[in-house]
């Protein structure tokens, strides 16, 4: 599915949330979030990321239990509706194994399996496809001091020893996932850092996620303030990443970056 000789695939962001950084409170009704996501599905996602707890910068947690309130109805919901595949965006298990017995089939977890000690075991238990991604704290303290000596070989050597550990519980190294986590304890040069050595790690033989989505850091070269303005340079990332060998792409705005990937896919093949 994820293969890095495939064509590449967009995951597009569906946040149950009320105080996400770009969309928080649009998608959080479950008729809004529903259509959303059928719009997103009919723009070219293959998958649909739900997501019930915020993970911005200086976001607070949110319990398993109103996680479940807000996404459940939604993976449902979708369900009855699509066959398109579905990932949990949490780092609670409890909270990704009521959304796999909802109709959820990916897990995706910003904390790579560090927040709860149960994820790979579900994840071994359900043979589902798991996403690593890379942080550097925890959401509410991540940007506050970031700081590495290397900060490529220092992620890759931090993933390698997620992937250790996941494969130790249990998950099988097909059903493995990276992200480099831009954002996420990074400061702007360690994001484009990152960027320029995506080759690097998609060579560590994992299929890389890249989430670049209107992000701040991108804001930041860009002299924008509001992050729904930064679909253009997101979409750059899509058409930089494809030519680095990026898998999948975890994105606000289906439509275009969708675009982006099927030309740089395109321009990638007659390289061939």
């Amino acid at each position: 599915m994820f293969s890095n000789v495939t064509k590449p695939l967009i995951m597009g962001i569906l946040n149950a949330t009320p105080d996400s950084f770009s969309d928080g409170g649009k998608f959080n009704q479950l008729e809004n979030a529903l259509h959303h996501a059928l719009q997103m599905i009919k723009d070219g996602a293959s998958i649909i990321d739900i997501g019930g707890e915020s993970t911005r910068p200086n976001s607070d947690p949110v319990s398993a239990d109103e996680q479940i309130k807000r996404v459940v109805p939604i993976i449902e919901a979708i369900r009855q509706r699509s066959d398109i595949l579905i990932s949990i965006d949490t780092t609670q298990s409890v909270v990704a194994k009521a959304a796999l017995n909802a109709g959820a089939n990916i897990i995706n977890d910003v904390s790579a399996g560090q927040n709860d000690a149960q994820m790979f075991a579900l994840a071994a238990q359900k043979n589902t496809p798991i996403i690593l991604m890379h942080a550097q704290g925890t959401p509410k303290t991540m940007q506050e001091n970031p700081h590495y000596e290397n900060v490529v070989l220092d992620v890759i050597s931090a993933l390698k020893q997620r992937v250790n550990e996941a494969i130790d519980a249990g998950v099988k190294k097909e059903n493995i996932l990276l992200d480099v986590g831009i954002g996420f304890g990074k400061r702007k040069q360690d994001n484009l850092d990152l960027l320029a050595h995506l080759t690097d790690f998609v060579a560590l033989g994992f299929p890389i996620l890249l989430g670049t989505s209107r992000k701040r850091f991108m804001g930041a070269i860009c002299d924008v303030n509001e992050p729904v303005e930064l679909i253009t340079a997101t979409a750059v990332t899509t058409a930089l990443g494809v030519m680095a060998g990026v898998q999948l792409f975890r994105v606000h705005d289906v439509k275009e970056n969708k675009q982006a990937l099927e030309v740089a896919w395109a321009i990638r093949q007659a390289a061939l």
